[in-house]
């Protein structure tokens, strides 16, 4: 029996990445620079030009769910959240100025309404965090899509189209017409300087209302484009032109006031959700089903994109962790793979595995990649694709991709196109470095071992087919050292040897669907590892092919840790999943977990450290060589952080005021690193009193470096302060010319006169005896001859003559 013990750690679980850059419409700051959107529970800032992540707004404790710039001040901008807070944040600097909260009235309301749309007075007042307490409703029962709601010239508009002016009016279209048309609304957007608002339908239609304050004389005009609903509108500042976008992936500009007169972006991506316009009206931001932002120019050209971690319907493959690049892998957009930096929080790339052109069609049947595998040294790349439901209409290939050094990325090596007669439902690389084998499972009852050819290794063949009383299979995992695969077949277990392949023994257990298999790894690599649908976990002892222990526990994935002994089991019970972590050879578990989130987890990595983790307490020892992420299924990315970690994030944050005497710029986090190696040298090299003492930091410099670009004169005004701070003053006495020449000479006289004795010493060593040498002038004496030889000496002729 498997005894829980709970143990209350310090342990924070982090949204480590790859939330949603999508789920409001992005915001462009005032001079086009900065890009800001909700990611989370933080606003990231990124840049337009380079795409660039460059921080973060931290301080809300739930999703963040609206952010608009302050009309007011352009370099600040409002962030609302689920926590029930208004924040205001200097975006530049990221620093939050005053924070207001929600009173108890404000949540009377929402109890009450459902999808209120609520007026909230923040209060002035010097505290940094304030109670707002003047409230009320504008409306009930509004829709949480952004899209419906939208704001104009003295006019704010909510679907279904309710017009909010001094006295709210309310009109509608019928649902559908005699033709059959969807006339729902699903979008609206309000001209900046015109009486006019623009909604889109599920039709794809995009009707422009106006005169709608007079109830009965209001009037609307039509247009068409889009062959499905009209997922979002935005009218340019200057209200000349009109975007909407839809599940096409194309952005469509209208020409105000120009009839059907359009312009058309296709193939950026997936559907269209949000639209958002600069202030000038230079640059457009269109975001994507895909978890991407798209930075368009006025011309109708794409200068950057912002990609996130995809969020498709759903993750068919596993994460997985490629051994190359240690990128997290997983399903892309349609019939792609995405490579992801965990590290940076960033996306790299995609790699086409169906390699078709996807067609964004509700209902239309494509093909999906559904697994995916590495072998151990990252050299080969196993997927599947398929497509259709039914087993009649069922089309897979198993594809073998092979890394190229030259292009750094895999080329398709081998297509099969009957790997199996059914659906495969498992695969699983050999763990040996030596020989590379790939097992694959499917619905036909059979799983087949398929290895690179002994004449060409680049050509891989089925080496093995094996089955066992006809039985559909399960599962499959090979050991450490790959001597043995274990392949679930429903109740049983078979151990083969994949030398000889030969069924060793089989294990068999109380009743329940083996659905995951793992092999212990080091010193636990003896035992095995099963979960199955009756809610068991099970653990065999391969030496004595006996049941070691067993617990009555629901576990949605199990996840091995490939540095160490652990594994995480993810167990969901109660509406909340718990995880624990433990080694098969002790029934206590390391780590228990409780309520890590409301959802069941069905996806779980553990990622190798590139350094371990030095100075952690017992209880995160089974952190220190890897960490683990699980994916939630509403596609939050989560992760274990200990305290020791975010004391090396927050040490690494301070880096920046370490030695207020140098101004730390990126060129100083570069080359660091070598100064500081080179001042070391310099000081074994160098008694510290014989070193000169350098000159103090100047107090311009310091405050010219520190200060926020934002607030500091114009560069005209600093340049002659800054270039007279770099001068160093010349504080000595002017010396004088004369002098200075006489000392120059003093100091040729003193070093031929060294010179001169040298050459008589070795002259004194040539001929052996002093009494030998002939005696001459000196350099200096020859050199105050010839002075007295050019020395004029006419005026002395003059006094010889006038003698008598």
């Amino acid at each position: 029996m498997l005894y829980i013990y709970i143990y209350i750690y310090i342990y924070n679980i982090v949204r480590c990445g790859g939330s949603k850059v999508n789920l409001r419409p992005p915001i462009i700051s005032t001079d086009s620079r900065f890009l800001l959107c909700a990611s989370g529970d933080l606003v990231k800032v990124y840049s337009t030009r380079t795409e660039e992540w460059l921080h973060s707004l931290q301080g809300h404790t739930n999703q963040v769910t609206g952010i608009a710039l302050n009309p007011a001040n352009h370099l600040q901008v409002y962030s609302c959240s689920v926590d029930g807070t208004v924040k205001l944040w200097d975006f530049i600097d990221g620093i939050l100025i005053k924070a207001a909260y929600e009173c108890n009235c404000l949540s009377v309301i929402y109890q009450k309404i459902n999808s209120p749309l609520v007026a909230v007075h923040l209060p002035k007042s010097a505290e940094q965090e304030v109670e707002a307490k003047e409230m009320s409703v504008v409306s009930s029962h509004i829709s949480s899509n952004p899209s419906c709601t939208a704001f104009g010239r003295g006019v704010r508009a909510h679907s279904p189209l309710h017009i909010m002016t001094f006295e709210p009016c309310f009109f509608s279209l019928k649902a559908t017409d005699k033709k059959g048309a969807k006339n729902a609304f699903t979008c609206i957007a309000c001209h900046p300087t015109d009486d006019c608002i623009a909604t889109g339908h599920e039709d794809g239609k995009i009707r422009l209302w106006r005169n709608f304050i007079h109830k009965k004389e209001y009037t609307y005009s039509t247009q068409h484009w889009h062959h499905n609903a009209v997922n979002t509108l935005c009218f340019t500042p200057e209200g000349t032109h009109l975007l909407s976008g839809g599940i096409e992936s194309v952005l469509v500009q209208w020409q105000y006031g120009a009839g059907n007169r359009k312009e058309f972006l296709p193939r950026l991506g997936g559907s269209i959700l949000h639209i958002s316009v600069s202030s000038d009206g230079q640059l457009f931001c269109t975001s994507h089903s895909d978890n991407k932002i798209t930075v368009i120019e006025s011309s109708f050209k794409v200068c950057g994109v912002i990609q996130g971690l995809v969020k498709g319907d759903g993750v068919l493959t596993d994460l997985m962790i490629d051994p190359r690049s240690k990128a997290l892998v997983l399903n892309g957009k349609p019939g792609h793979l995405q490579f992801y930096s965990l590290l940076r929080d960033k996306h790299l790339y995609n790699l086409d595995i169906v390699q078709q052109e996807y067609i964004y069609e509700a209902g239309l049947d494509q093909f999906e990649v559904v697994k995916a595998a590495f072998d151990i040294k990252g050299s080969w790349l196993a997927t599947v694709e398929e497509r259709g439901q039914k087993s009649s209409d069922l089309e897979f290939f198993l594809k073998l991709w092979a890394f190229d050094e030259r292009t750094q990325s895999f080329v398709l090596n081998t297509t099969i196109t009957a790997a199996h007669t059914d659906r495969i439902i498992s695969m699983c690389f050999s763990s040996s470095k030596e020989t590379t084998m790939l097992v694959t499972i499917a619905e036909d009852g059979q799983f087949k071992a398929w290895c690179q050819g002994a004449d060409d290794q680049n050509f891989w063949s089925c080496d093995f087919v094996g089955s066992y009383h006809n039985l559909k299979p399960t599962n499959c995992s090979f050991s450490a050292d790959s001597s043995l695969l274990a392949v679930s077949f429903q109740e049983v277990i078979t151990i083969w040897s994949p030398e000889t392949w030969e069924m060793l023994t089989t294990l068999c257990q109380p009743p329940g669907v083996i659905r995951d298999l793992c092999f212990g790894r080091l010193s636990c690599s003896k035992y095995l590892l099963g979960t199955t649908t009756r809610n068991l976990l099970c653990c065999w002892n391969l030496l004595t092919c006996a049941l070691e222990w067993s617990s009555s526990v629901e576990v949605s994935k199990l996840q091995p840790d490939p540095l160490s002994e652990n594994v995480a089991a993810f167990s969901y019970q109660s509406k909340h999943t718990d995880v624990f972590v433990f080694k098969p050879s002790e029934p206590r578990p390391l780590f228990t977990n409780k309520n890590v989130c409301s959802e069941k987890v069905h996806r779980a990595v553990f990622v190798p450290r590139e350094e371990p983790l030095n100075n952690c307490d017992e209880s995160s020892q089974w952190l220190n060589r890897s960490q683990l992420y699980f994916l939630t299924q509403n596609m939050d990315l989560l992760t274990f952080s200990t305290a020791t970690e975010e004391d090396r994030i927050l040490s690494s944050s301070k880096q920046l005021v370490i030695d207020d005497s140098v101004a730390v710029t990126p060129f100083y986090l570069l080359l660091g690193k070598h100064g500081q190696q080179q001042q070391k040298l310099n000081t074994q090299s160098h008694p510290a009193a014989d070193k000169p003492q350098q000159p103090q930091g100047s107090v311009t410099i310091k405050e010219l470096l520190h200060t926020p670009a934002h607030v500091l004169p114009a560069a005209s005004v600093l340049c002659s302060m800054f270039v007279n701070s770099l001068l160093i003053s010349n504080t000595g006495v002017q010396q004088d010319p004369l002098r200075e020449e006489m000392d120059s000479e003093k100091e040729e006289e003193d070093s031929e006169e060294e010179m001169e004795a040298c050459d008589s010493q070795q002259e004194l060593r040539v001929q052996g005896s002093v009494d030998e040498v002939t005696l001459k002038l000196s350099k200096a004496q020859e050199r105050e001859l010839k002075r007295v030889r050019k020395t004029d000496f006419s005026w002395m002729a003059g006094l010889i003559d006038s003698k008598p």
